[in-house]
């Protein structure tokens, strides 16, 4: 089971970005990066194609190394470490360290 998932909020710790907040788009787990949004915004240039006529310079988001991103604690907002607990149910859950709330619904 991952820590990060698409579509969790989380808070980038190190790097050019430190401090900004985004939701994770994209996992590229075989190089262990995340693309997170309004994060590591770089150009592109871009030859013309089917899709894209007019080609030129694009701007997108570029990941960023999955040891530099932090889970937003659903409570407070402040980066958190991720534990793991299994319900009485069986099912396993990943639950914020810093307030104990779950973070799977």
């Amino acid at each position: 089971m991952q820590r990060v998932r698409t579509g969790d909020e989380v808070v980038v710790i190190a790097g050019k970005n430190k401090g900004r907040r985004g939701k994770v788009l994209e996992i590229l787990s075989e190089k262990d990066r995340v693309v997170v949004q309004g994060v590591n915004i770089v150009t592109k240039h871009v030859k013309p194609s089917r899709e894209n006529p007019q080609g030129g310079i694009q701007k997108r988001e570029a990941g960023i190394h999955i040891s530099n991103v932090m889970l937003a604690d659903p409570e407070t907002g402040d980066p958190t470490r991720v534990s793991f607990q299994v319900l009485e149910s069986g099912r396993k859950v990943r639950v914020a360290t810093k307030s104990g709330q779950q973070i799977d619904k």
